[in-house]
């Protein structure tokens, strides 16, 4: 698969195609300063080799070149039968205004229709004003948002609740469908096999997840199941010397269901030897005041999730 643009009169030449392990050197020429006005590093420069070594039919990643020099970048993944995820779009400063954006969109979109995928969705910082502006210019649609919380990892967390904390898969999958979460995030949640990427969460996968990592559901005494999570992973990123701890998706009924919910996820980042963790919320008033009202730590900004219809491709 591939997208070609012949330079017509000196115009510059434009290709899309799959990337090579030896793009990483030109990748690196333009992603490592890629948001000079924050202090954010780009994961791209380090992950790069790993994606080209890992393509394959559940993966694809695209390099569009300009007169054969990488210039931009973008990964498609599967995230289930139905649901692609679009990651890493970069775009060299000066080849901006060349299309490279849409074309490196159109070729992960034709890739991710001929998998078997009828939807497409992207992850977008609430800072990167640029960002979303390219995101709506090449198709995708706002879906919803959410924001990080960060309760800190403490074996002795407890409240004065009375809850009971299980992990029946069944009757978090319920409290989940019942939840505000569910309707503000439509059914979104981190995605068990793929970093920082979000798709339809199933009973399913809440069924393995209780076997493979943990799930949490809190009943209240006499009151039914009133919160819920999961851990998706615990791992350390990069050469950071932390260890990370995971959730999915929070949701709970209540402040005093949030406070035995964040202590339940305390209680397991610290039993798996994490440094911090990273549960998503919903952004809304409600949760998000709820989870400062709990005590636990707010990310700074939100983040927001943009979809694309792939059907008809």
């Amino acid at each position: 698969m591939g997208d070609e643009g012949d330079g017509v009169d000196g115009d510059p030449t434009v290709r899309v195609r799959q990337a090579r392990a030896d793009d990483h050197e030109g990748i690196v020429a333009f992603t490592e300063d890629t948001w000079p006005d924050r202090d954010v590093s780009d994961y791209l420069p380090r992950v790069f080799p790993e994606w080209i070594e890992t393509d394959g039919p559940g993966q694809r990643t695209f390099v569009a070149t300009v007169d054969g020099i990488p210039a931009g970048v973008l990964q498609g993944v599967l995230l289930s039968e139905y649901e692609a995820w679009a990651q890493g779009m970069r775009v060299a400063p000066d080849a901006r205004g060349l299309g490279l954006a849409h074309r490196l969109t159109g070729a992960v979109f034709d890739w991710a229709a001929e998998q078997g995928a009828t939807v497409c969705r992207n992850l977008v910082f609430s800072w990167n004003a640029q960002g979303m502006g390219t995101s709506r210019g090449i198709g995708f649609e706002p879906v919803s948002e959410f924001r990080w919380v960060h309760p800190e990892p403490d074996a002795d967390a407890s409240t004065a609740t009375d809850h009971t904390v299980t992990d029946d898969a069944d009757a978090a999958w319920s409290c989940w469908r019942r939840s505000d979460a569910d309707r503000a995030l439509r059914g979104l949640a981190l995605a068990p096999d793929e970093s920082w990427a979000v798709r339809e969460l199933t009973r399913e996968d809440l069924r393995r997840l209780a076997d493979e990592t943990a799930v949490f559901a809190v009943q209240e005494d006499g009151g039914g199941t009133v919160g819920m999570t999961y851990r998706v992973r615990d791992y350390e990123p990069g050469e950071a010397d932390e260890r990370i701890a995971e959730y999915g998706v929070a949701a709970w009924t209540d402040v005093p269901a949030a406070r035995a919910l964040f202590a339940a996820i305390a209680r397991d980042a610290a039993a798996v030897g994490a440094d911090r963790t990273r549960v998503v919320i919903p952004e809304t008033a409600r949760a998000v005041s709820d989870a400062a009202y709990a005590g636990v730590e707010l990310g700074e900004e939100p983040d927001f999730v943009l979809e694309a219809d792939l059907t008809g491709r």
